[in-house]
């Protein structure tokens, strides 16, 4: 039976993105799937009144993955808090349980140049962050902003239980049976209860992996190793604010944020794979956009979804034989290479494959 995609590519430069991404999918004839497309974000609202509609929700859970663009706009920053692009984006993870997020962080010999950090730092980086993505201060109650004594207080409530950090945590320990068998769990449990939890429930958790050598870091620390000494590392496991910016900080070490992708996972790995750029609404509409981090994402649902490991190493080998061709998108452009368009690029891979 034909495998259903459902695809969604959302706001700015989403849909530029997408366009290659599924043309590369469409180059390869062998992948027996059904592609629907749906709004989410910004479109969601314009065409629903609700960033994410019960029609695009009700395709994401029938599909066996989901590939999305970006979301948000200026235009939309004065629309209520749950109207917004990025509430879509937070409510899909929440509705189809994807609470294990991989984010590589993988620098192309061809683009060392093109990172912030000498080349001798971050050449031959390969770093996978793990990242829990349904609990942590972004979802715990209570929150909000109320008076109190005469002045406005915010507050959020950072929690986790234990079921959810050891299940993430079977996540990281799986990936790393595969890579190279050493995990750094990052938290703060010198000073949060809820890290000091994650700490022994992570180490509970080891004993399943006695290959796999475990250590832990303050997210402070983690935070300057990265930049330090990035090679370090070879898969981090985090929660959800950590990891959020760690996975960020990390993105930058590989010379572009537009080189990057990402899968979101559930318990059958089910998953929403994205680049983790944003929508960049000020390129949108001029065919500039960087659409490799899309179409490795497809990479990626080839791999961790559809267990289809030679067609996901393939979209990979033709990502790295475009860029040694020396073309480039604006983004990565170094004097000496050839600047082209997003269009062209994703035709560049096809013909590369």
């Amino acid at each position: 039976m034909s495998k259903k995609i459902a695809v969604l590519p959302g706001d700015g430069i989403g849909p530029e993105i997408m366009a290659q991404a599924l043309k590369v999918l469409r180059a390869m004839p062998e992948l027996d799937f059904v592609m629907e497309e749906a709004p989410i974000g910004g479109a969601g609202f314009d065409a629903a009144g609700d960033p994410l509609p019960e029609k695009t929700l009700k395709l994401a859970r029938e599909a066996d993955a989901v590939l999305l663009g970006a979301v948000g706009g200026p235009q939309y920053d004065k629309l209520p808090r749950d109207k917004r692009p990025e509430r879509g984006l937070l409510r899909i993870r929440k509705e189809l349980n994807l609470f294990a997020n991989l984010r590589p962080a993988l620098l192309y010999p061809e683009l060392a140049e093109a990172s912030t950090l000498k080349p001798e730092v971050v050449s031959g980086l390969d770093i996978m962050i793990v990242r829990e993505l349904t609990g942590d201060v972004y979802f715990g109650q209570p929150r909000g902003i109320e008076v109190r004594n005469g002045e406005r207080v915010g507050f959020n409530t950072m929690i986790y239980a234990e079921s959810e950090v050891r299940r993430v945590a079977r996540v990281a320990f799986d990936i790393a049976m595969k890579r190279g068998k050493r995990l750094c769990s990052v938290e703060k449990a010198n000073v949060l209860e809820c890290s000091e939890l994650w700490k022994e429930v992570v180490i509970e958790v080891a004993k399943d992996y006695p290959e796999v050598g475990l250590s832990h870091m303050y997210v402070d620390n983690a935070a300057m190793q990265l930049v330090r000494a990035p090679k370090q590392f070879d898969v981090m496991v985090t929660g959800n604010i950590f990891g959020d910016i760690l996975s960020d900080a990390a993105s930058m070490l590989s010379g572009s944020i537009g080189m990057l992708p990402s899968a979101s996972l559930d318990q059958n790995n089910k998953g929403m794979y994205e680049p983790i750029h944003g929508s960049a609404p000020d390129i949108a509409g001029k065919d500039m956009a960087n659409p490799l981090a899309t179409i490795l994402s497809v990479a990626m649902m080839l791999r961790y979804t559809f267990s289809d490991e030679a067609n996901a190493s393939r979209i990979e080998a033709a990502v790295r034989k475009v860029l040694a061709q020396g073309l480039r998108t604006a983004d990565i452009y170094t004097a000496g290479t050839k600047k082209i368009s997003c269009s062209a690029m994703g035709d560049a891979v096809v013909a590369a494959l």
